[in-house]
């Protein structure tokens, strides 16, 4: 019970004080392992816990979304509309129970993880 309870006080912690890329790369990387869940929910056919993931992950994009700084320009466009097809994609991918275009999303949070990973 104690180490649970210190654990959640790490975390919270850990993301109180980060520094925003860090907390970005730490949405993308949440994103990731939803995905990644809802994928083997899916070879588990365990619609539950695809559902569950799924909306997960989508939240995470959402929250990605809605905080873009728009006065940043083109770059915030372009992802407002990547990160709304991202969505779009787990929604089908939900209903149909399409593992490949949850892989297709994945990758491409992977990228953008990278892609902040790399900026100094």
């Amino acid at each position: 019970m104690y180490a649970s309870n210190a654990y959640k006080i790490y975390e919270t912690n850990n993301v109180n004080t980060a520094p925003p890329k860090k907390l970005l790369v730490m949405l993308y990387e949440g994103a990731i392992k939803f995905c990644r869940l809802a994928e083997m929910a899916i070879n588990e056919n365990n619609i539950e816990k695809r559902n569950e993931n799924l909306k997960r992950a989508q939240d995470i994009i959402t929250e990605l979304q809605v905080t873009l700084n728009h006065d940043a320009g083109e770059i915030a466009e372009k992802l407002d509309m990547l990160y709304s097809y991202m969505n779009s994609e787990l929604v089908q991918a939900n209903i149909t129970n399409d593992v490949t275009k949850i892989i297709f999303v994945r990758e491409m949070l992977d990228e953008l993880k990278e892609a902040w990973n790399s900026i100094n």
